[in-house]
């Protein structure tokens, strides 16, 4: 991980990590002054309508805070920061604030949680916002790689068209998906309302994970195409005239990109479905683009050639 990444990623967790110690902090301290179970959702008047147990209440924010700390901390880029900022402000300002509306609260059935908490929690959002907006230029701009023309040539006649195609697939991916969508009725059975209802964050993990599962490369007049195999949407595109040069590498899911799916680390994104052969395009912006697909040479040599004929017309 570079030196900019780093920074990056620090800055994207500290606003969660600000939030959970808080929420943490007043959740112990006022402990013994709170119902057992606690209101924790509320219908339309702001009268509660679903409770959860304190323990449980504990363990299933501190969660939610986890999971979206972590999936801010993989994907944040820097415009973007104030957006991790702004979540947490949002989501830790809600926290604390039902557990002040269950404070000293004789029966949890009649606690009341006011509309004015969303306004309140946009307030504090707008703050954080702020702060992240402005610690963004803390972290430097990413470095353009600059590109030089080293990968493999195709070797294609004035009049000749030609084109490539591959498909491939990932087992865990497919596996991981299905396992989410599994999970979704057991942790529904399993976990008391409003909490069970989370398990619809599942779907976050099932869709992208269905359709990474299987993906279709391909390489013609219209550059670089990566979509599921299955439908044509959603698909990444890179232009012949924003192919600066194409290449082959061999890269480690977990090493290079912290994992498989659709990543983002530093001036580089990629499609990452296993380790080993990747085909890598440097972008005329000098970014990078990879994607492990078998045959990425002749991929690669087709996609050179056509960017150079392109680039003389």
């Amino acid at each position: 991980m570079n030196r900019v990444s780093s920074r990056l990623r620090a800055l994207a967790a500290l606003p969660f990590d600000l939030a959970l110690a808080t929420h943490l902090v007043l959740f112990a301290l006022w402990y013994d002054r709170l119902p057992d179970p606690l209101a924790t959702h509320f219908g339309g008047g702001g009268g509660a309508d679903g409770f959860t147990g304190r323990v449980t209440y504990g363990i299933v924010s501190t969660a939610l805070l986890l999971g979206i700390r972590e999936g801010w901390w993989r994907l944040v880029r820097r415009p973007a920061l104030w957006g991790a900022w702004a979540t947490a402000g949002f989501t830790g300002a809600l926290l604390v604030l039902l557990v002040r509306d269950n404070l000293d609260a004789v029966d949890a059935a009649r606690v009341n949680s006011p509309l004015a908490n969303l306004t309140v929690a946009a307030g504090v959002a707008g703050v954080f916002a702020l702060a992240g907006w402005a610690l963004t230029r803390l972290v430097p701009k990413e470095d353009a790689v600059p590109a030089v023309p080293s990968g493999p040539r195709l070797p294609l006649g004035e009049s000749e068209v030609a084109g490539w195609t591959r498909a491939t697939g990932s087992w865990p991916l497919a596996g991981l998906a299905v396992l989410a969508l599994a999970a979704i009725p057991v942790i529904l059975v399993l976990v008391p309302l409003p909490w069970g209802l989370l398990a619809f964050l599942n779907v976050a993990v099932f869709v992208p994970g269905l359709a990474l599962a299987r993906i279709r490369v391909s390489v013609d007049r219209r550059g670089l195409t990566v979509r599921p195999a299955l439908v044509s949407w959603p698909r990444l595109r890179i232009p012949l005239d924003e192919v600066a040069d194409a290449d082959v590498r061999d890269v480690d899911a977990v090493a290079d990109f912290d994992g498989w799916g659709y990543r983002v680390h530093g001036h580089r994104t990629a499609v990452v479905l296993r380790s080993g052969e990747a085909l890598v395009v440097r972008r005329t912006g000098g970014r990078e683009f990879a994607v492990t697909v078998p045959d990425a040479r002749t991929a690669a040599a087709l996609l050179n050639t056509l960017a150079e004929r392109h680039g003389k017309v």
